[in-house]
């Protein structure tokens, strides 16, 4: 098919809705990773409808689809291979339904994340999951990713929250998992399957979500510390404890520079780790648990200080959130890897982190979320350093092999997507990749959903 026939045809699609201009393509060619690509159409959906017409489309004429929220992806899963279509669902974004007598709210995939949270505080209620980028990322690419953030120490990630979904699959039909129930064991769980697909398997248009009461009180507090291994104790320790913080973030001294040269907010920079940590719940349960969470930080040699009001916080909040834009000023091809240890390895990887930065002469950069083992790990480096970032590319090994021999897991909330693909035989057995392809081409038998994404 010649490309003027290809642009009638997929224009008569959606009329109005479909960019075929280089300069309009280019904009959707990329994500927060580092890879790019040069789709061969833009089309923005606003309805089921239109995505089904086009997925069937596709099917049809064996054109690849990749499903796109606001691009805010660290893994390259929403980057365009192999002239595909790029489905951008950024127009799909109503708030259907708050259903405050069940607890279960309705979004479109477009959904900003916090545009649902502010809905939903304003109702007393709250969804937990809250990625780092949850002013710009959309809830479609939450569940497609399986996203997570700073509360999910406590609350969990975003499959604990996915009761339902509205799915387009590949040949165009559309398939409805779940629902309102908070239980429902019928047949095979295709929810959770879709959860965490990263688009491969079909197109979310429909999401249906647990939320729960918005807590009565929260208390923030910093840490500072003059060791990073005092800190990486202090988190195990607190998890070993009785407590459930709402959140446990650790920064290391790179990252704590990096903010404070990127904006100024008052961070130690003497600190060699800073813990951010906060509970939540009834006014008394809050007060017992910062006690005990100071006492703790303090035994282990910690500094600690309160948040005395909303202010503080969210500005404590605000540079924990500009961490990875500070560091890209530091040095712009930086790696970023999104691994997970269990929760008492964590100083153990920390340790190993310090030797592999050692061994091959890089900065590495650390934070995350501490609490539940989760850490991201930034190799600072330029690609116009050849050599550095050779360098870098092969740290980036080495960090994965200490990861699997910790018990971990190589990708915690970022996916595998493009970034990730060559390295998950590290983790997953020959029978496990079998499997998952031999479901990938159940539901997707031509190859066209997000190809090249996941499997090597």
């Amino acid at each position: 098919m010649s490309f003027g026939l290809f642009n009638k045809k997929i224009d008569n699609i959606l009329p109005g809705r479909v960019l075929t201009d280089r300069e309009d393509l280019v904009c959707y060619g990329f994500d927060a990773s580092s890879r790019e690509g040069m789709p061969l159409a833009v089309v923005k959906p606003v309805e089921t409808d239109d995505v089904s017409r086009v997925a069937a489309y596709a099917f049809n004429n064996n054109h690849p689809i990749v499903p796109r929220g606001a691009g805010t992806g660290m893994t390259g899963g929403s980057v365009p291979l192999k002239k595909s279509i790029i489905l951008s669902l950024e127009g799909m974004n109503r708030i259907l339904d708050i259903d405050e007598k069940n607890m279960v709210a309705c979004v479109e995939p477009g959904v900003i994340n916090a545009h649902l949270q502010e809905q939903l505080e304003e109702k007393g209620l709250f969804y937990p999951p809250d990625p780092a980028s949850m002013k710009f990322c959309t809830l479609g690419g939450n569940v497609a990713e399986n996203a997570g953030g700073p509360r999910a120490v406590k609350y969990g990630v975003t499959k604990d929250y996915v009761l339902g979904l509205e799915t387009v699959l590949p040949h165009g039909r559309v398939l409805n998992t779940g629902g309102k129930n908070y239980k429902d064991v019928v047949g095979y769980d295709l929810t959770r399957l879709m959860v965490g697909s990263e688009g491969t398997l079909g197109v979310i248009t429909k999401i249906f979500l647990k939320v729960l009461p918005l807590p009565e009180e929260i208390t923030t507090l910093l840490c500072t510390f003059s060791k990073l291994d005092d800190a990486a104790r202090t988190v195990t320790s607190i998890t070993a404890s009785s407590i459930i913080p709402r959140t446990l973030e650790i920064m290391d001294h790179e990252s704590i520079l990096a903010i404070e040269s990127y904006k100024t907010y008052g961070l130690p920079l003497d600190a060699d780790a800073l813990l951010l940590i906060e509970a939540d719940g009834s006014h008394s349960a809050v007060s017992n648990d910062a006690e005990k969470i100071a006492d703790i930080c303090s035994f282990n040699n910690g500094k600690v200080n309160v948040a005395d009001d909303i202010y503080s916080r969210n500005r404590i909040w605000e540079a924990r959130r500009s961490i990875s834009q500070a560091l890209y000023n530091i040095k712009p091809s930086k790696i970023n890897e999104d691994i997970v240890v269990p929760r008492g390895r964590v100083p153990d990887m920390f340790a190993e982190l310090r030797n592999i930065s050692e061994r091959y002469n890089l900065k590495i950069a650390n934070f995350g979320h501490a609490g539940d083992g989760n850490i991201h790990v930034n190799i600072m480096t330029d690609k116009s350093n050849q050599e550095e970032y050779d360098r870098a590319k092969k740290a980036v090994r080495d960090i994965f092999e200490s990861t699997v021999k910790l018990e971990g897991t190589i990708s915690g909330e970022h996916g595998i997507g493009l970034t990730k693909k060559d390295f998950i035989d590290m983790e997953l057995s020959e029978v496990s990749i079998k499997l998952m392809k031999e479901v990938k081409n159940v539901f997707d038998p031509k190859g066209i959903m997000n190809p090249g994404k996941i499997f090597p």
